[in-house]
């Protein structure tokens, strides 16, 4: 197999130390390659050699996909210095310095989000060329009319002028405080709530339930995290999406 890279380099990109971290760690002999100390930072290593901090081996894994389910009060953001966010909420064992929330929920909406290193696979969930529709359930304070769901698919329009791409509204219950069951492919600041709003409707709680085909309750069941690989969580994203929506 061909070189990897510098193993101080390595060692940090699988976790949350820094080059200088691990280059201390090495200097007290607490880093094995192959069973070896290794004294020197830089030296190179492969795919196939084994890597261990105090005993423990470190697992290679260039990409990671970590589904969440998003508790309402946190943010969906990489750091902050006020407000808890997602990545503070990140097991140890999957804890990585280059972890991001792909698109974002609001800091008061529950529910599914996707956390990876990926940047490619990120830009392909979020893009709305993909097509690919996150479901929302939305508690609100009156029920909708057809005349509602008709708006919705023909594209809300924003006091700005902004234009909505063609959405899915249904009603799922007829409470005092119905829920309704939203499908939009853009992500747009505050956009379901935002679109309830152009037909007089307020959300009084609102969750998401799917990304494509990615539901909540299959995938979570109850757990906070979730770990993907790329192939499972793509064909579940993607599968039959066009045939479903357009």
């Amino acid at each position: 197999m061909s070189e990897l890279q510098r193993l101080d380099k390595f060692i940090a990109s699988q976790g949350t130390l820094s080059r200088s971290e691990v280059r201390k760690m090495i200097n007290s002999g607490k880093i094995t390659v192959n069973g070896e100390v290794v004294k020197k930072a830089d030296g190179k290593i492969r795919f196939d050699d084994t890597v261990c901090i105090n005993g423990q081996e470190i697992l290679y894994k260039p990409y990671i996909y970590l589904l969440m389910d998003k508790p309402s009060g946190v943010v969906c953001a990489v750091s902050d210095k006020k407000e808890k966010t997602v990545i503070d909420l990140i097991p140890e064992k999957y804890r990585r310095k280059d972890l991001f929330p792909v698109g974002r929920l609001d800091k008061d909406t529950e529910g599914l989000l996707i956390i990876t290193n990926d940047g490619d696979f990120a830009h392909k969930v979020t893009s709305p060329k993909t097509n690919l529709y996150k479901t929302y359930h939305a508690i609100i304070d009156s029920s909708i009319s057809e005349e509602d769901v008709q708006a919705f698919a023909d594209g809300i329009v924003f006091k700005d002028g902004t234009k909505c791409r063609k959405a899915f509204l249904r009603q799922l219950s007829w409470d005092n405080h119905p829920i309704v069951e939203v499908k939009v492919c853009e992500g747009m600041f505050h956009q379901v709530k935002k679109m309830l709003s152009v037909r007089g409707k307020k959300v009084l709680h609102l969750k998401r339930t799917a990304i494509g085909n990615l539901t909540l309750d299959s995938i979570l069941n109850k757990r906070k995290f979730v770990e993907m690989d790329y192939l499972a969580i793509h064909g579940i994203l993607f599968d039959n999406l066009h045939e479903i929506y357009c």
